[in-house]
């Protein structure tokens, strides 16, 4: 099992030798695999409480992303990974589950880094996992992380999913998020990355408080959004981040195709849709 414990020391020791934004940066061409593994009950029901899916069934659409979060620090803290991953902000995520995986399945894992590419707000380097049982691709994902920096030139950032009426759909939960939520999910997810953990680490990069995981919004919303076996794709773009604590509404159109969370001005925080299987429909 790749320690995460000495990944996080890795990435504090080299993120200050690594500059952002520089011409010539290249990716590590590394795809680094966790072989099959059975999914460990235990923190599955842990990660399933925080995030409100159901304790039996398949495995949640995300939490592929959580068991090969490990693999993802190990290339991103690397000598050879060009951005320090320190401050990193994750921006939007793609799924596509190709079947559904059921908990009892060893999956094996990749991940390798993709693409580097100029964001308005600096530099945004594109990860992909890979989750495959006896060879079979089952499950896939892109996801962005940007690294902030000053560009030389105005850049364009990668275009994210916006529904056409993101802010006016019909409210469906509303959620109080503690200030301890950043630490909680980063203690299931082994994400702990510091803007997450405390307002006093994230001052240090730019927010006021501590700002809830993405792919904990993600994951929350998944959870209402109905059948999982019938959704053939996800897209999720994080608009704004969710300062904690905070109330949150989560608000969807009648399908459950189209979703969103925003705060209590209007503010929308996340925007995602789902495709489905033909006759495929929610069930909450």
């Amino acid at each position: 099992m790749t320690s995460l414990t000495a990944s996080l020391a890795r990435g504090a020791l080299t993120s200050p030798f690594k500059r952002a934004g520089r011409p010539d940066a290249t990716l590590p061409a590394d795809r680094l695999t966790r072989p099959a593994a059975p999914v460990a009950p235990g923190p599955l029901a842990a990660y399933g409480r925080i995030c409100g899916f159901t304790e039996s069934g398949p495995l949640p659409l995300t939490y592929p992303h959580v068991l090969a979060f490990p693999l993802t620090m190990r290339l991103m803290t690397g000598h050879a990974f060009p951005l320090p991953v320190l401050g990193l902000v994750h921006t939007w995520i793609e799924i596509t589950p190709h079947r559904a995986a059921t908990p009892a399945e060893p999956l094996e894992l990749t991940v390798y880094a993709e693409k580097l590419t100029p964001h308005r707000r600096g530099t945004e380097v594109t990860m992909a996992t890979e989750a495959r049982v006896d060879g079979e691709l089952v499950w896939e994902s892109r996801s962005g992380y940007l690294s902030r920096h000053r560009q030389a030139a105005q850049a364009a950032g990668p275009v994210t999913v916006v529904p056409p009426d993101a802010g006016s759909l019909p409210a469906h939960a509303e959620w109080r998020l503690p200030g301890d939520l950043g630490r909680r999910y980063g203690a299931v997810s082994g994400d702990r990355n510091p803007i997450h953990l405390h307002p006093l680490t994230a001052r240090l990069f730019g927010f006021p408080r501590a700002i809830a995981h993405g792919m904990w919004t993600v994951a929350r919303c998944l959870a209402e959004a109905g059948d999982p076996s019938s959704i053939r794709s996800v897209r999720a773009g994080f608009r704004a981040p969710v300062l904690l604590p905070a109330t949150v509404t989560y608000a969807a159109d009648a399908t459950g195709n189209a979703f969103e969370l925003r705060g209590p001005d209007g503010r929308v925080h996340l925007v995602g849709a789902v495709t489905r299987q033909t006759g495929g429909s929610p069930t909450g």
